[in-house]
């Protein structure tokens, strides 16, 4: 069978990746002050950050509709595709999942929706294994226990320069507790079950960027790592501390588009890593 594969633009993988046949992703309308959101979607992801960089306003973010799914799984189905798998950011993170829900009843079509419970390169890596596994699974249902099993697998952790633009869009989640000392600490956090959590208080961003190369070190044999950062001069130096981790898949560099990046703030680095096995 074809299996088409939906995303949504939170996931931040490359544009190149969508050039295969069969894969589509659905991007989140992206605004900042008073510029055009059509111009601002045509802007690559350096071009948005030094737009943002230049702006006094933060960028917002709306989910898409549920038309906008029902086109893509469409497309899917015109194209020949039999069935679909569509993997969007957490439900508790955006309302994205839910319109993916209503456009995947509403298009009548063999649509499977997963939440990834996570976001960013953590959401794009469990799409990366989706195109990847779908030439081997037997049928969209194996394909769907499959990845299910590795959603499991897949952590995502980030520094930000601070908290305040988590807190100003209302994703801060457990990471609350960290807002008493914005101004001494640099804050660690992970998608946890979905939701943003603190993780870590490091001093100074340096101790942070060797915080994440440590995480990455304790998780055991990686089949995927992905770095992606939102306009930070500093991701060098993370590259450099993680260049001699194993890895079964080549390191994936990203930039981290204005989705998740209107809610991180300006400089954020995020690593996304894929276990080769169960152990947590």
């Amino acid at each position: 069978m074809r299996i088409g594969i939906v995303t949504d633009s939170s996931s931040d993988l490359p544009p190149s990746v969508f050039a295969h046949a069969d894969a589509i992703c659905v991007p989140l309308d992206v605004r900042l002050g008073d510029s055009d959101p059509k111009e601002l979607a045509s802007l690559t992801g350096e071009e948005f950050w030094r737009r943002v960089a230049e702006s006094d306003s933060l960028p917002t973010t709306a989910a898409p509709s549920p038309g906008d799914f029902v086109a893509a799984f469409t497309a899917l189905h015109d194209q020949g595709c039999d069935a679909t798998i569509c993997i969007t950011i957490s439900s508790e993170l955006s309302a994205t999942h839910q319109s993916a829900t209503i456009g995947a009843r509403e298009s009548g079509l063999d649509v499977a929706v997963i939440d990834s419970r996570t976001a960013t390169m953590g959401q794009g890596l469990l799409v990366l294994e989706a195109m990847a596994a779908r030439s081997t699974r037997n049928s969209p249902v194996d394909l769907l226990e499959h990845l299910l099993a590795e959603r499991e697998l897949i952590s995502t952790f980030g520094t930000l320069e601070n908290l305040e633009s988590l807190r100003r869009g209302g994703r801060i989640g457990g990471a609350q507790a960290f807002v008493g000392t914005l101004l001494s600490i640099k804050p660690v956090i992970e998608v946890r079950d979905g939701r943003v959590e603190g993780e870590s208080r490091q001093r100074t961003r340096a101790r942070s960027l060797s915080y994440l190369a440590a995480k990455i070190r304790e998780a055991g044999p990686l089949k995927r790592l992905a770095v992606v950062h939102a306009g930070a001069d500093d991701v060098g130096d993370l590259i450099s501390l993680i260049g001699n981790i194993p890895v079964d898949e080549p390191l994936t560099i990203s930039i981290m588009g204005p989705v998740i990046g209107a809610h991180t703030g300006i400089g954020t680095i995020a690593i996304a890593l894929e276990r080769l096995h169960g152990d947590r």
